[in-house]
């Protein structure tokens, strides 16, 4: 039997190496086909698969809500997916997956569970490049070939879970969120996420605390970007953290995951003085564990204005001190 130390080492291992495991499920048949496509799940945010228990509907529930169950004593709203994209199931929904997400707990009634997969980031894709979006976040190639793989549509729950359920939506408040980031004159944070609504709600919530912000999909573009600037703050004669005050990034993510992206500032001579704030829905005390050993500065949980405020005030305070020579 594996024990809880062998996952936890093996996760290690697929971080380390930019990898991740995709939960592959169907939901029915595709609108205006009949072929039941693959639709993914990061395995990280799936806490158990059931078959369907007995759902309870709710008077007035949102579209798309088949009602509340109860898992162990904890009730949860139980999710169409199949309809919130348009599918059609050819035997029903049989399968509940039960996620945690984004510090709130539901599930999804899916038709089947298939397989799961272990992937590399690069062989995912960005649905936003490839002119999908919707709540398609990405697509992942399984066999990782250019021509003739079997694609998966990887799921955007933030964007389901905001369409579905809009009062669980943070807001963002600028009478609570508190006083203004302090960064260097000139300097912005370089933001990584791959998800539109997050991406909106992190642009609400620096606009809100004063603080220019230069907004990427994906850990290789906020890599890129972060290199172009080095490049063009050397030309200036100045650092490349004269430039930027701090790294935000979301852990999942296409082409290059936040794992990698922090190791690769803080392993760079160029770049490791840079803060960095893993911002993510990932909870739990495993990848906090894995946002130690990457070396990042700081982890907090998706979405709370407030926590990230404080959590940024934090960093960037601690930042001045360590840059700030000691008096003679």
């Amino acid at each position: 039997m594996r024990t809880s130390q062998q996952e936890i080492d093996e996760r290690s291992s697929l971080i380390r190496n930019n990898q991740f495991e995709l939960l592959l499920f169907r939901l029915g048949e595709a609108p205006g086909t009949d072929q039941r496509e693959l639709y993914g799940i990061n395995v990280f945010k799936v806490r158990e698969i059931l078959e369907m228990p007995h759902v309870v509907p709710i008077v007035g529930a949102q579209a798309h809500v088949l009602g509340v169950t109860d898992i162990r004593g904890q009730v949860i709203p139980v999710i169409d997916l199949a309809a919130v994209v348009g599918c059609r199931p050819r035997n029903g929904l049989r399968i509940l997956m039960v996620t945690e997400y984004a510090r709130s707990t539901q599930g999804f009634a899916v038709e089947e569970v298939d397989d799961i997969a272990r992937l590399d980031w690069k062989q995912v894709l960005s649905a936003e490049a490839s002119a999908v979006g919707g709540s398609i976040t990405s697509i992942a190639r399984l066999d990782g070939n250019v021509d003739g793989s079997r694609l998966v549509q990887v799921l955007d729950v933030e964007q389901i879970l905001g369409d579905v359920l809009p009062q669980h939506t943070p807001e963002v408040d600028p009478t609570t969120i508190g006083p203004h980031l302090e960064l260097p004159e000139g300097s912005v944070i370089l933001a990584a996420d791959d998800s539109a609504v997050a991406r909106s709600l992190i642009e609400q919530g620096l606009a809100a605390l004063g603080a220019p912000v230069i907004m990427t999909r994906t850990g290789q573009e906020a890599w890129d970007r972060l290199n172009a600037i080095a490049v063009e703050a050397q030309k200036a004669g100045k650092s490349v953290h004269d430039r930027v005050a701090l790294v935000l990034t979301d852990l999942e993510m296409p082409e290059m995951d936040g794992f990698t992206l922090t190791r690769n500032i803080k392993s760079d001579a160029r770049f490791k003085s840079i803060p960095v704030v893993i911002h993510s829905s990932l909870s739990g005390s495993t990848n906090e564990q894995h946002v130690e050993r990457v070396g990042a500065d700081a982890y907090v949980a998706k979405f709370g204005a407030e926590e990230l405020a404080a959590t940024l005030r934090r960093v960037l305070s601690h930042s001045a001190r360590a840059s700030t020579p000691l008096a003679a």
